[in-house]
């Protein structure tokens, strides 16, 4: 599905933010990148989309870039629209005609639990129904595969666990690749097939790759009683002390 090789991006600095970066996601695979602040997780996202060019190395992608969809950690709604208008608005971007366009819409508002709201502007939504919006807004376009930066990071814990759970629900459903970036390891783990930690910038790159001996489908609270889901966490906060300069030390975490 994707194939990143060799891949440098920088901002016209003396040193790129990253270097000779490698990473491989398979078709319906779901893989987190975690590592330090300025790491170039997120520049790393937004050359796969072509929002930044890469100074050097290759992005070989399977699948075209329409059907590449992007969350962002804030959503992307615009006020004037309605929850309905702002899922359809990519549909008629694309050519649907608008009466099919807002059918849709209507649908997969109903598939995550918004049934009766899309009438709604989103300043009359909660942090939760809006997010939930934004999601739809990016399914809705059948995306093959899904780049997710930090996307539930503002939400509370009971409802980024519910809300993350729909989404992990439909990404396995509909066979969805996805590269999530996140800072929170748990969360990467409980999600994930696969782990990868990026060292500190600049001249960033892949320390290490983790595989996630989790199977699918995937229940997030069961996951993270699994015998596996410790020591792994262990070993991720290992990895991340690696991800540091020398001298920077990083909190101490019971991952028991």
């Amino acid at each position: 599905m994707l194939h990143v090789r060799r891949l440098t991006l920088g901002y016209g600095g003396p040193e790129p933010v990253l270097a000779d970066l490698d990473l491989t996601l398979a078709e319906g695979e779901f893989a987190a990148l975690v590592g330090p602040s300025g790491s170039g997780k997120t520049s790393v996202l937004r050359a796969v989309t072509g929002l930044q060019r890469a100074e050097a190395g290759v992005i070989d992608l399977t699948v075209p870039r329409h059907e590449v969809g992007f969350l962002f950690q804030d959503d992307a709604l615009l006020p004037w629209r309605t929850a309905r208008q702002n899922v359809a608005l990519g549909l008629r971007i694309h050519g649907m005609a608008k009466d099919r366009a807002l059918a849709e819409a209507d649908a997969w508002l109903d598939r995550l639990g918004l049934a009766g709201l899309g009438a709604r502007f989103p300043r009359q939504l909660s942090g939760g129904q809006r997010k939930r919006v934004a999601i739809a807004q990016v399914l809705a376009l059948r995306p093959r595969l899904l780049l997710m930066d930090e996307p539930f990071a503002s939400l509370d814990a009971i409802v980024r666990a519910r809300i993350t759970q729909d989404l992990l629900d439909l990404v396995e459903r509909e066979g969805i690749s996805v590269l999530l970036v996140t800072h929170d390891l748990e969360e990467a783990i409980a999600l994930s097939d696969a782990v990868h930690v990026l060292s500190g910038g600049p001249r960033a790159r892949v320390l290490a790759s983790r595989v996630v001996p989790i199977g699918r489908p995937r229940d997030l609270i069961a996951a993270r009683g699994h015998p596996a889901f410790a020591p792994l966490l262990r070993q991720l906060w290992r990895d991340l002390e690696g991800a540091f300069p020398a001298g920077v030390q990083i909190p101490e975490r019971d991952a028991a």
